[in-house]
Formats: C-alpha cells, structure tokens, sequence
C-alpha cells in the first residue's frame, strides 16, 4: 500500500488543491463499513482458536488501538515536532500555521497513549478473572468528544498542507522526506483520527452482539456503546457542519463573493433554473434560484463569467414570504411568490423542477416555528432570583440588559450617558451605578470583593449605608414585572397601537393576582416599575377582525380608545376573557364561574 514520491505528485495533481480532504470524507462511511481493516484474530490466537468470540474481538480493539496511538505517535512527535522545530527557525512555515493544521492532535495522543491503551492492556491481563471491557470505555468515552475541534479543522488543515508545500520547497521537502519513513502521506495519517470513533462503535456493536445473554459485561457494554454512539453522532455533526460550510463557499464563489450575501449561517436548500414569466409582454426568461433559509437570490446567469457564474439581481426574505400555485393554461406548472420586496410570477419548465413549490412552503414553515419558538420563550421569560441565603454563596443568573430599560433597584430609566447598565454580582439584577457603588466579599469567588447593590451590601456585611431608602414608599407603579407568577396571572408581550392606527409600541402588560382590576404595562418584562397603568373598570372589551395576519381588540370607554395587537388568536382571546372579567369588577376566579354566558361576550 506504500506510495512513491512519484505517485504521490501524480495523486496529488488528479486531486487538485482541495479535492483530497473533501473526496476524503465523502467517501467515510463507505470505507468504514468495508470489514477490510478488520483482523480476522487477535494476537496470539491461532486460526480455530477456542477463545469466546467477545474475547477475540477485545483483543482485536487491543491490538488496534495499539496500532491507532503508533499512528498518533507518528503525527504529534514526528511530523508535528519537527515542522515546528522547522518554524521557529523563521525559514518554513509560521508556527501558528503548524498549530492550525495539527489543532488538538497532542491531546488526543496524549490521552490514547497515556491513558486508553493502559487501561485496555490492563484489562485483558487480567480478563480471565474479569472479563469484560464495557466499564473500562465507559469510563474514558467522555474524553472522545474532543475529535469533535480535531474533525472540524480537517479540511482547513489538508488545504493549509496544499497551499505551503506550494509556497514554502523547505515546508514540502521536510513533510517528503518524513513521507518517505512513514509509508503514507501526512494527509493519510491525520485522516486516521477522523475514521477512529466510527471504528469504535463498529467494534463495539459486534462485541455487544457476540456477549453471552448472562455475561456480566453486558449492561456496562451496552451503555458503552450508546455512549459511543453518541460521540459518533458528535463528530459526524462536525463532519456534516464542515462539508456544509464548504459547499455553501462554493455557492457564495459562483455569486461573485458579496459582502451583504456570504453568512457562514446560512443553510442552502434549494438551487435550480426557473423560468420568470413576464406580466408585460406574456413572455418567458430564463432565470436562476438559490433558496437559503433566510433568503431567496433571484439571479441570472453571466454572459461571461469571470469572477462570478450569475449575478444577484434581487434578494427576498424568507420571513413574511409566501407561495401559492397558479393554474394557468398558457402557463402550466406556475406558481407565485410574494415577499416584501417584490412579487415573482415563476414556471417549472423542467419536470424535475417541480420540487421548488414546496421546497419555498418549506422554507417559509421552518422560519415561522423558529420565530414562534423565539416569541414564546421571550414571552415566558422568568428569571430566578438566588435565595437570601444562597446570596454570595452561589454565581447568580444575570438578567439581561436588554430586558429592562430602568435600575431594577431606585427605578430610575438608564440612558447612554449619565446612568448605565451593571450587574450586581450577589443577585445579578440590571442596576445603575449610584445602586451599585459598594464592595462585598462573595463565597463563590472566593471572597474576593465584588460590585454588588446596596439591599445585598447590607444583607452581605451587616453594614448600614447613608442613603437608606427602606423608608420610601414605592409609587403607584412600582409594581414589579419580574414578581413570580402565580398561575392566574396573565402577563405577556403586546403592541399597543397609536390613535391613528399607523404605529405601534411593544411592551409587556400584566394584570396582577393582587391587583386584578389594573393593567400595567412595562417597557421591558423585567423592569421594577411601569410607564402606564389603565384601570380596566368600567371598559368593555370589543374584538376586532383579523387584519393582515393582525390580531386586533379594544378597549372602549366612552371617547377612551386602546388597541392592541396580540402575536396569536390564542393569546387574544386569553387577555379578551382577562380584561372583560376586569371590566366587570370580578376578581374571585369562582365568582366568573357563577356568571352566566362569556364574560368577552357581555362586554362587547
């Protein structure tokens, strides 16, 4: 299986610059599914051999894994140790260029040398008085997630080996003449740790599938395996993540690079030529799609294509994007897409093509369940506050800046300028920096002193402060937001209109269980104290039709007019039935249950 120098350069140039790692990991599963790097015995077993079949396949990982930490052996001490003894000389290759095509292969040798293959040879020492492996893996499968950084950097570092044996003779001559002691090519080698926990979990399952039904290896043997399995699963992630940033560059290539269009985030879904039909003379063009998971890119191609393959003549987001079929009889196969910027009237030509219908459906479902997801977790935020006796004792949760718009402690609003945002380190509420202006020693950073706020100065160190403020009375609203909720209060984002019906402002309203007949609203969910308070006696409650996807009702008091959107019909409803049973003066929830008819109803 050795390969010449020769055949090395002739390889090399079939590949090009970036086809080895890339073809290299395409191909993974397929090469490891073949048996052919599988011994049919251990060491020491004659053919025949009476051993049990899980003893034989134990020794088969024995021998393997011995075989796997010479391989690692050869990459760390070897390649890696001479070109960076190489780059310090400033003649090669920067080191930081070594480290980046290596990435963590020293601790990955460290750990198999030092402390997996010990604990395997130990264990088969001694199989015949414990037979078994299953806790010995278990125990040390935690430590295989770090292939995870190891598989993510294989295809940068098989492309920084291309582009410096280009650049640099003395970088090429150094990795040849180590090449011709080491059988393979360095890209063989690091290609080994990349197949290595696939291999595992293949051993693993036949050993599992070999075990007596009474071996007392069985149950840590199959939780072993999940746990392999599930670092598999890992670092197929990282395999999968790399190969999709690599084809989405390729994709960002053909469009020429632009700069408000390459986004490492982005997922292509689709690609294809579609045929736009034109409203003006009834005629058709060829054109050509790229459907990311944001976006849509509506391009055509370039007559000469230098630098780029089509050029992006106009790009729609996938939010607020929607598709519907058209039945054309001049036109069949057509369908309508209409976003914010512009509405495109498109034909399927091709048969084959006539996946782009749902796959733009597709799209547009999956971005509204991740806005839903957002909203309903910004919706039901709730911040734990530490115990009082847990202050100092245990790193708090910090509540975020953007969550509140005023010090959770004097309720004064922050601004830019003269009273920003810190964190209290005991409690981690938003405070502004006169609330804030104290030092306490806390347990969890060992009692080095930290900025704390004045209530957890005091409770902290038994020390009273000048500005005592326990003696203020809290205004009509102060009523905190971030109180915890019982289960009848009604708390959530809403927009509230302008009279005009033109603009909107977004806060958080509550009505609180103490407070029924009042609602609050607040500019942040997390905010002490609120801008506005509406007495809700006396109103009643109208709802509205829906309006372009808005769901709309009133309150109405004489010439007194508020509307507000809410983001569902479901959370409409829900503060239609909460404002009416307000409006009426109920605040016993088993007093509503005695009323006859829907409390929205009578409102109305």
């Amino acid at each position: 299986r050795s390969l010449s120098r020769g055949e090395n350069e002739e390889e090399k140039d079939q590949q090009g610059r970036r086809g080895l790692s890339f073809k290299c990991l395409r191909s993974l599963r397929s090469k490891i599914c073949e048996d052919d790097w599988r011994r049919p015995q251990g060491p020491g077993l004659e053919p025949g051999s009476q051993e049990p079949e899980e003893k034989k396949i134990a020794l088969e990982l024995l021998e393997t894994e011995q075989a796997y930490v010479n391989r690692l052996h050869l990459l760390d001490q070897v390649f890696y140790t001479e070109l960076m003894k190489e780059a310090k000389t400033g003649k090669t290759v920067p080191e930081e260029v070594v480290k980046m095509i290596f990435s963590n292969i020293s601790s990955i040798y460290q750990f198999h040398a030092e402390f997996f293959l010990p604990e395997l040879r130990k264990r088969m020492e001694d199989w015949n008085h414990n037979p078994r492996i299953g806790d010995v893996i278990q125990k040390l499968a935690p430590f295989l997630k770090m292939y995870g950084e190891y598989v993510k950097n294989f295809d940068k570092a098989v492309e920084l080996i291309t582009a410096w044996s280009e650049k640099s003779p003395p970088f090429q001559e150094l990795i040849a003449d180590i090449q011709v002691c080491a059988n393979l090519t360095l890209q063989h080698h690091m290609l080994e740790p990349v197949q290595r926990i696939p291999r595992y979990e293949l051993l693993l399952k036949d050993y599992v599938r070999k075990l007596p039904p009474q071996s007392p290896d069985r149950g840590d043997a199959e939780k072993a395996l999940e746990m392999i399995f599930m670092v598999a699963k890992h670092s197929n992630a990282a395999i999968a993540e790399m190969e999709r940033l690599q084809n989405l560059w390729v994709v960002y290539q053909r469009l020429g690079l632009e700069d408000d269009i390459v986004d490492p985030s982005n997922e292509l879904i689709k690609e294809g030529p579609i045929q736009k039909i034109s409203t003006r003379n009834n005629s058709t063009s060829e054109k050509y799609l790229f459907l990311f998971n944001n976006m849509l890119l509506y391009c055509v191609p370039k007559v000469i294509q230098v630098g780029a393959e089509f050029q992006v003549h106009l790009r729609m987001d996938v939010e607020g994007m929607k598709v519907r079929e058209l039945k054309d009889t001049e036109f069949p196969h057509t369908f309508l897409v209409s976003g914010k910027q512009r509405t495109l009237e498109l034909q399927c030509w091709e048969r084959g093509l006539s996946w782009f219908p749902w796959a733009f459906q597709d799209a547009i479902d999956r971005k509204e369940k991740r806005s839903e997801t957002f909203k309903t977790a910004v919706h039901g935020l709730d911040t734990p506050a530490l115990k009082t006796e847990e202050l100092g004792r245990r790193a708090p949760q910090w509540v975020r800046d953007n969550l509140v718009t005023m010090c959770m402690r004097c309720k004064e609003p922050f601004n830019a300028i003269t009273r920003r945002r810190h964190h209290c380190r005991a409690c981690g509420y938003v405070v502004c920096a006169r609330c804030s202006d104290y030092k306490a020693g806390l347990q969890y950073d060992g009692n080095r002193p930290n900025r704390v706020c004045q209530e957890c100065f005091i409770f902290l160190t038994g020390h009273t402060v000048l500005e005592d403020r326990e003696g203020k009375h809290k205004g009509i609203l102060e009523v905190s937001s971030a109180l915890p909720i019982p289960s009848d209060l009604l708390c959530s984002s809403l927009q509230l209109l302008d009279k005009n019906g033109k603009g909107s402002t977004r806060g958080w309203f509550v009505i609180p269980q103490d407070d029924p007949l009042v609602l609050y609203i607040y500019a942040a969910p997390q905010d002490v104290r609120a801008h506005t308070s509406i007495p809700l006696l006396g109103y009643q409650v109208r709802d509205m039709p829906q309006s372009e996807s808005r769901h709309l009702f009133q309150l109405v008091q004489s010439r007194q007019v508020f509307t507000f959107v809410a983001d569902t019909e479901e959370l409409k409803q829900r503060w239609m039935k909460a404002m009416a049973r307000s409006a009426a003066g109920i605040t016993d929830p088993e007093e509503e249950e005695e009323e006859d008819g829907n409390p929205c109803d009578e409102a109305e």
